[in-house]
């Protein structure tokens, strides 16, 4: 069960053991605290629109982050309940060591994406979903494209191209997701769900906690990105509970065990004290009700991965993902991997810095673009 638990691949793995990891890791003395308030997505993308297509029901608005107005696109797809803004600080990395531009997008349901029919999360559907956001943004003509995506966005990415949503794709970068690990992991994924706190009684609250469960490893990301997780509750959805959700979510570094009890009850107490002045965050999609789609997500994506034509690089926290069939197209060079030790789930926000290199590189190696003037790699 522990196991499955920390190859969880549709929402952020647990902390591992020992806490955080050292780039991640930051003490703090007598008096000290670290700064959970949120960042905006302005000090890391250089616009921000909804693309409006047409569906069958209507229109469909999808939430995009945009910077650069030259070189090939990187369009980035977030993993399962997270958002555009997972892919921040990732975006001003990259954006400094390669000529680029760079979309990312809110997918079907979540973030500010705002859609006739959010039940529909199916892998066909959302795999559709970029191709028009793409046609919307650049015509019958699109840019060369890579396409890169982390997780459920992973392999919404792979059944993109394999598709052929994307008619100028460059290449395919899937990060942390494999069938095999992704399909075991399924069996203890509502386990992990139930484990997460309900609400928060604030934004603040909730960087906190996913910095401190380790959710997010990295204090900065988390800071941006959580803003697209979570959302602000309707009076008419508040809880007398959700003090207790919070007390039970947020988890207190360097306690010992006699007094963490104690700080518990303060706390909550607190919590109740404040919770009347304060808003009141919850989760804004309910992964538990998308179990339906797990399995279609998952089920077969290493092979589709490996019959896509374009140059691939996939990108794992450890290499205990790789399952049969990949094992052996990567003997056979069918792919290119790098394995990003030290790292949770959310590679890209852990290691914005690693990825970035590791893309980067791949790019320019296939002669996709080039490094920035006076960027040394």
């Amino acid at each position: 069960m522990e196991k499955q638990l920390h190859l969880n691949l549709l929402a952020s793995r647990p902390p591992m053991p020992g806490g955080f990891q050292s780039s991640s890791k930051m003490k703090m003395g007598p008096g000290r605290r670290r700064d959970f308030t949120p960042l905006s997505w302005s000090q890391y993308f250089e616009t921000m629109e909804d693309v409006e297509v047409e569906n069958e029901n209507g229109k469909d608005i999808f939430r995009v982050y945009c910077s650069g107005a030259h070189g090939p696109v990187l369009l980035l797809l977030h993993g399962g309940g997270h958002s555009a803004l997972s892919w921040a600080v990732f975006t001003a990395v990259i954006y400094s060591r390669i000529n680029c531009r760079v979309v990312a997008m809110d997918l079907r349901a979540h973030g500010d994406s705002k859609v006739k029919n959010s039940e529909d999360l199916s892998a066909d559907t959302m795999a559709k979903d970029i191709g028009k956001v793409v046609e919307a943004l650049y015509g019958e003509n699109p840019p060369p494209i890579m396409i890169i995506g982390h997780s459920m966005g992973g392999a919404i990415a792979v059944h993109a191209a394999a598709a052929n949503h994307i008619p100028s794709l460059l290449g395919l970068c899937v990060i942390d997701v494999v069938e095999g690990t992704a399909m075991d992991a399924l069996n203890s994924m509502q386990n992990f769900l139930r484990s997460r706190p309900k609400m928060f009684k604030s934004l603040e609250n909730a960087i906190e906690w996913s910095v401190k469960s380790g959710q997010i490893r990295n204090i900065e990301s988390a800071r941006v990105s959580m803003g697209g997780q979570v959302k602000k509750c309707d009076e008419s959805t508040r809880s007398p509970v959700v003090s207790t959700s919070i007390g039970e979510g947020i988890i207190e570094e360097e306690e010992d065990e006699e007094g963490e009890e104690e700080s518990n009850k303060k706390r909550m107490k607190e919590d109740d004290q404040e919770t009347k002045k304060e808003s009141v965050f919850t989760w804004r999609v309910d992964l538990a009700k998308t179990e339906k789609y797990w399995e279609g997500w998952f089920k077969g994506l290493s092979s589709l991965f490996l019959t896509c034509s374009v140059p691939k690089l996939l990108l794992l926290a450890g290499v205990d993902r790789l399952d049969k069939d990949l094992t052996i197209g990567q003997m056979q060079g069918k792919f290119q991997m790098q394995v990003l030790p030290q790292c949770g789930h959310a590679v890209h926000e852990d290691a914005p810095e690693k990825v970035a290199d590791a893309l980067a590189t791949f790019m320019v190696r296939h002669k996709f673009t080039d490094f920035k003037d006076g960027y040394m790699c």
